[in-house]
């Protein structure tokens, strides 16, 4: 027997509770560290087949017992590892007989020193293995969640980021540039992926996620968390591009975020809840984006309404809104036109990414003479949807008909021919050819090659066979019969090739 002293006991509670390793995990362990411990007895621990070990995993007792056969009278044991003598076994059960089985409890005296050292190895092996694991589950769960780190050196171009027990890598392309990390600082980041490697989790995380934000007012707005205001939509540019600059050349949009919300409870103000008493929850969030600007508009299902309220803080004169082409016409005051697009295209291109539309907005003057702004321009029918898009050509035929899919591909050609089947599939190629004749047979197999030549003959049978051979000479005559057997010989010549 093996008897564990209290310390083992001690440390496998701590095991449990801090790095949350079950015990019988690690008394497992330690029994298989037993089992190939003494290298004289290596040929029967290294095999299970006659060792069993027990455990009181209460005590922390290990108990190892070798299975061995019983001798004919008078025959001299050659294996004591594996044999016992009659005698010796009827000492301990007088039932027994010749080629009996007896299980013997080991002594483990010789061996203990050497199972503790295996165990020590076994059980250091067992934490690295299990913490790993832990430590991957754990941050799987907060995959695509946001999560406090601390700021710990380059790599790179990128950060190391500490979560506890494990890093993070913060890459470059998920960094704001006018961001200033400091080692030390602690940080909000957004889980981006957490992958399983050889080395242990790997956890990259982002700054730049539009779901960072997501996640900092769901921690901030106690609305949110409970379901009551819900998220809708949130469009966010954090490294505006060189190109994005004002009229002078000069002026780089800043880092900004819009977002949409809206209230399951009539009786909430979804824009007051994520803005709070003074604005004191969507400051807490500006002071973790490093002072970025963050917009909270309204949502609404309706287009014109929700993007009327995307572009603000602009005042809006009309929107014209066709959802069948997601397009969208915006007609603002003279002096709003700056103020509604924004330095360098900023707050029309965030308005765009918010509504999932392609937003064109003009001053009144502008939009005097230019179709598509003007109320007159856009003829509704009976449920409500406009019948023209934004430069007038009609989105339905005379019997309602679309004439448009919803990706705003035509379905007719200028001449007014189905460029589809009725099964959606093409009746033209890319080149504008057709893949059918007018009867609705096919002119190419699957592969695309021609069925027909140029002057509409077949090319193959109605088995498949071809009519013609690679240089286009004719395979059969006009009665249909074969001019070569099966050798590509010509039927009717001898072997010279004369005539017979």
């Amino acid at each position: 027997m093996i008897r564990m002293n209290n310390e083992l006991k001690k440390a496998l509670e701590i095991l449990e509770q801090e790095k949350d390793i079950s015990r019988d995990k690690v008394l497992e362990a330690i029994k298989d560290s037993i089992l190939s411990s003494d290298p004289k007895k290596a040929k029967v621990f290294r095999s299970t087949e006659n060792i069993r070990i027990e455990i009181d995993r209460d005590e922390c007792e290990f108990h190892a017992f070798a299975k061995k056969y019983v001798l004919d009278e008078g025959e001299e044991v050659r294996d004591d590892e594996v044999e016992i003598t009659l005698e010796e076994a009827r000492a301990i059960n007088p039932d027994l007989k010749p080629d009996d089985e007896i299980e013997i409890e080991l002594d483990f005296k010789e061996i203990s020193r050497i199972a503790t050292q295996n165990a020590k190895s076994r059980i250091t092996q067992i934490l690295r293995e299990e913490e790993r694991s832990n430590i991957l589950h754990q941050f799987k769960e907060c995959e695509h969640k946001v999560i406090t780190g601390t700021i710990q050196r380059r790599i790179g171009r990128g950060w190391n980021i500490n979560l506890g027990k494990t890093d993070a890598i913060l890459p470059e392309k998920e960094t704001v540039k006018d961001e200033r990390y400091k080692p030390g600082n602690r940080i909000k980041v957004f889980v981006l992926e957490v992958q399983d490697t050889p080395k242990g989790a790997k956890i990259i995380v982002s700054r730049t996620h539009p779901d960072l934000v997501r996640g900092l007012f769901e921690e901030e707005v106690t609305e949110i968390k409970d379901g009551t205001v819900e998220i809708m939509a949130i469009a966010r540019e954090t490294n505006p591009s060189s190109e994005a600059r004002g009229e002078d050349g000069k002026h780089e949009a800043s880092r900004r975020t819009k977002m949409a919300v809206m209230s399951h409870n009539p009786n909430v103000d979804p824009v007051g809840a994520c803005v709070g008493v003074n604005g004191s929850r969507v400051n807490v969030v500006v002071s973790e984006l490093y002072g970025e600007k963050i917009d909270i508009i309204n949502w609404s299902d309706n287009s014109a309404d929700l993007i009327q309220n995307a572009l603000s803080p602009a005042k809006i004169v009309d929107v014209f809104a066709v959802d069948a082409t997601r397009v969208a016409k915006v007609v603002v005051p003279d002096s709003q036109l700056s103020l509604a697009i924004g330095k360098g295209g900023q707050n029309a291109r965030l308005a765009a990414k918010l509504t999932n539309f392609k937003i064109d907005i003009k001053s009144e003057t502008q939009a005097q003479d230019a179709f598509g702004f003007h109320k007159e321009d856009y003829e509704l029918d009976e449920n409500g949807y406009a019948k023209y898009d934004e430069n007038g050509n009609p989105l339905y035929d005379e019997n309602g008909n679309p004439l448009y899919d919803m990706n705003g591909n035509p379905l007719y050609d200028e001449n007014g021919n189905p460029l589809y089947d009725a099964e959606g599939n093409p009746l033209y190629d890319e080149n504008g050819n057709p893949l059918y004749d007018e009867n609705g047979n096919p002119l190419y197999d699957a592969d695309g090659n021609p069925l027909y030549d140029a002057e509409g003959n077949p090319l193959y049978d109605a088995e498949g066979n071809p009519l013609y051979d690679a240089e286009g000479n004719p395979l059969y005559d006009e009665n249909g019969n074969p001019l070569y057997d099966e050798n590509g010989n010509p039927i009717g010549a001898n072997a010279s090739g004369e005539e017979a």
